[in-house]
């Protein structure tokens, strides 16, 4: 960056960008307390709230988080590679593991809230699906936590005709989730579509999430379809955008 457009940022984003350059070299390392707003208006001259926006940017970022009464820590939290072709292939779940074992490894992932219902399709699902007006379709809900941090919003939604009656509507549908069920129904995906945006979330996704203010969400919605072309799941996920990263990696 030249001097000229270093001197064309506002205060703020030049200490942020100080502080995070501090974080990458290793001065600063998970868990330790950053420079607090009475430190950094010494440092560098400036308003408290010019040093609070400062430090509300590394929270945005994922780099830091407030502790409450402690200050902002350096967020000791390694991101999620989501490795979004590997993880979807038929040898994860059609060897009974799960899909998320490809991205988190030895790491601790706990499903703390699960709600399965059935009831008419939304118009983007039906429409996705194919499907009439009031069709029916069984809705898997829930959230992923890692580590302690809830990271994962799911909403899957599965045509009720196809999957009434089996695992797939328990809370626990068994080893290799919700696509080796579908295997054994003769419906076993073969093709995914997925489609990527971001935005900031609403008030129940941040509260649900933990999310600091500021910190946006990604959307990842995936369609499944079966060798007949018939889709047989819509996922929308929320993901907290500060904890993944997206890995796609697949020959040329």
């Amino acid at each position: 960056m030249s001097s000229r457009e270093t001197g064309r940022q506002p205060k703020y984003q030049r200490i942020a960008a100080e502080l995070r350059a501090a974080v990458e070299a290793g001065r600063y390392r998970p868990g330790d307390r950053l420079p607090g707003e009475n430190d950094l208006m010494a440092d560098y001259g400036v308003a408290r709230m010019t040093a609070r926006q400062a430090l509300g940017v590394l929270q945005a970022e994922g780099i830091a988080e407030a502790r409450k009464g402690a200050g902002v820590f350096v967020r000791d939290f390694r991101p999620i590679r989501r490795r979004g072709i590997e993880r979807l292939a038929r040898t994860q779940w059609g060897e009974g593991r799960s899909i998320w074992s490809a991205d988190i490894g030895a790491r601790e992932l706990v499903v703390d809230s699960v709600e399965v219902t059935e009831g008419p399709a939304s118009a983007v699902v039906a429409a996705v699906m194919g499907l009439g007006e009031g069709a029916l379709v069984c809705v898997r809900r829930r959230r992923f936590v890692l580590d302690g941090k809830p990271v994962l919003l799911s909403t899957s939604s599965l045509p009720a005709d196809l999957v009434t009656g089996t695992p797939i509507t328990e809370p626990e549908t068994g080893p290799g989730g919700t696509y080796a069920r579908l295997a054994e129904l003769g419906h076993g995906p073969v093709r995914f579509r997925e489609e990527i945006r971001s935005r900031m979330p609403g008030q129940g996704e941040a509260e649900r999430l933990a999310l600091p203010a500021g910190v946006p969400v990604m959307l990842i919605v995936r369609t499944a379809y079966d060798a007949e072309g018939l889709v047989v799941e819509v996922n929308e996920m929320t993901l907290d955008s500060s904890a993944y990263v997206l890995e796609y990696d697949f020959e040329a």
